[in-house]
């Protein structure tokens, strides 16, 4: 008796790992959106950003450079961040696939309403990203956390140190720099540190094989930054991201 109640116990396990490996479904990038919601994201800017990624996801050429790839499909989900400890999963891992999936994604992105005002702690947000995708359902190749943001690093763990972790997981972490006048800045060593946004973020923030700053003039222009990210990211070819790299 015991030795069937094992036999049906191996059964079960054997039936349930064949399960979780069938649903394990292959896509060409996973790809983890972080975006700042911190202090210095006014109310209008939080709203740019929420359209500027809606919008992006669902461009004509994102979609067909998301055809392009060998399974004609990526896994993607949303976060919000601030400062330490405050991170969320706005929208768990969806495969985009087409317009339709891209349209719904869009949707839940604009409807989201915003988890936190705090400080920055991009550190954070990338160590929250790195753990989505080590328990996303689906398998890729490729893995990739996209950061925006219009500031330094400045609550929480050290963002060198986490993009380090990151990379050595076999993650690529790109970044969108979102400029910020200085004339306009509320804390100008926050959004205007020496040498510049673009550089602080190419010096600290991104990392591994390929990996590249995206630059966002102002907030108005980061839906297009936004489509150029993407498609550089989707495409995972040298040549196509230095082409999308143009401002």
């Amino acid at each position: 008796m015991r030795m069937g109640r094992c036999l049906l116990a191996l059964a079960a396990l054997v039936s349930s790992q064949i399960a979780t490996a069938r649903a394990a479904e292959q896509v060409d990038l996973l790809l983890a959106l972080a975006m700042d919601v911190s202090r210095s994201m006014e109310q209008p800017k939080f709203l740019l950003q929420r359209e500027g990624y809606a919008a992006a996801i669902t461009n004509p050429q994102v979609l067909e450079a998301i055809k392009s790839g060998a399974h004609q499909k990526i896994a993607i989900c949303f976060i919000d961040w601030s400062g330490a400890g405050e991170q969320k999963l706005v929208i768990d891992w969806s495969i985009i696939d087409g317009a339709d999936s891209a349209r719904h994604f869009g949707d839940l992105i604009f409807e989201a309403p915003r988890s936190f005002n705090d400080r920055t702690s991009i550190g954070g947000g990338i160590t929250f990203a790195a753990a989505q995708i080590a328990r996303s359902p689906f398998e890729a190749e490729r893995h990739a956390i996209d950061v925006s943001g219009d500031g330094t690093n400045n609550a929480g763990r050290d963002v060198q140190t986490a993009r380090d972790q990151a990379v050595a997981k076999g993650i690529v972490v790109n970044g969108i720099a979102i400029l910020t006048e200085l004339q306009y800045s509320r804390i100008p060593e926050h959004t205007n540190p020496p040498g510049g946004l673009e550089k602080y973020y190419r010096d600290n923030v991104i990392g591994g094989p390929g990996s590249f700053v995206m630059v966002a003039e102002d907030f108005s222009s980061f839906g297009r930054s936004m489509v150029k990210k993407l498609i550089a990211e989707i495409a995972g070819d040298p040549l196509r991201r230095r082409t999308a790299s143009v401002r």
